[in-house]
């Protein structure tokens, strides 16, 4: 063999062995990268065509009695989830005492999914489960869930919750399954009704009118006129993630 010939067969043969490696690599990195894309597919296909609205909720705190438990009643019996004390144990929504250590101030605080304008949940997400839609409701997807739970790490309100075990009883508006990631929807099959949440109507009847769900961005809604009128809070406000949960009376 020549020695030019065996230096091009050389290179050729290198270069092969290269581009199978290369392969392999691809073809390794591939499930990565398809997420990705599929993402970034995900968030434009959830994005729709844009609106007008955004869904917020209001919750004067100055009105909501620690042992009341309407809203989180409410929300378990709409979207079939329960909480029976263990720790992974689904909570959509829960009641917590906020205290200021300095003067033991306290109030009792319903707690959920904040749905943030710049949500970390859909930031974090691999596979653009987490969505947000275009009113502002953030949503998980779980046909594409993959329950890598980063979402739950990101969240810092822990709103999210990790399905561990079989399920019965499920509500057909309210899809769960095991082995992804839940949170609050807002009751979203009846927002989209023009109903308000569960927890909203609840504790209208039965507690005591401490929430109010409207769009943000109307200036003759309920929700926007409180905002205009009274003091309110962002939970974790130094965050910059722009909450559609605002509070009164911390």
């Amino acid at each position: 063999m020549r020695e030019d010939g065996a230096a091009d067969g050389g290179c050729d043969g290198n270069r092969r062995s290269f581009l199978g490696i290369a392969g392999l690599v691809t073809l390794a990195l591939a499930p990565g990268v398809s997420l990705i894309a599929y993402a970034e597919g995900a968030a434009r296909k959830h994005a729709g065509a844009g609106s007008q609205r955004r869904w917020g909720l209001l919750i004067d705190t100055a009105k909501c009695k620690e042992s009341c438990t309407a809203c989180v009643t409410a929300c378990s019996a709409y979207n079939g989830w329960k909480n029976e004390g263990r720790p992974t144990d689904a909570q959509w929504i829960r009641k917590v005492q906020v205290t200021d250590p300095s003067t033991g101030f306290s109030r009792s605080v319903p707690l959920m999914c904040q749905h943030c304008a710049n949500a970390p949940c859909v930031e974090v997400c691999p596979t653009g489960a987490s969505f947000r839609r275009a009113d502002g409701i953030v949503l998980v997807d779980r046909h594409i869930c993959i329950g890598c739970r980063f979402c739950m790490m990101a969240c810092p309100y822990k709103a999210r919750s990790f399905i561990s075990e079989n399920l019965s009883g499920q509500r057909p508006w309210a899809p769960r399954g095991k082995g992804t990631v839940e949170a609050c929807t807002l009751c979203v099959p009846r927002v989209d009704a023009g109903k308000v949440p569960a927890c909203v109507e609840a504790c209208a009847r039965e507690g005591a009118g401490a929430m109010t769900f409207g769009d943000l961005h109307d200036p003759a809604s309920d929700i926007r006129r409180a905002l205009a009128a009274y003091p309110s809070v962002q939970l974790r406000a130094d965050l910059m993630l722009d909450t559609g949960v605002r509070y009164e009376g911390l």
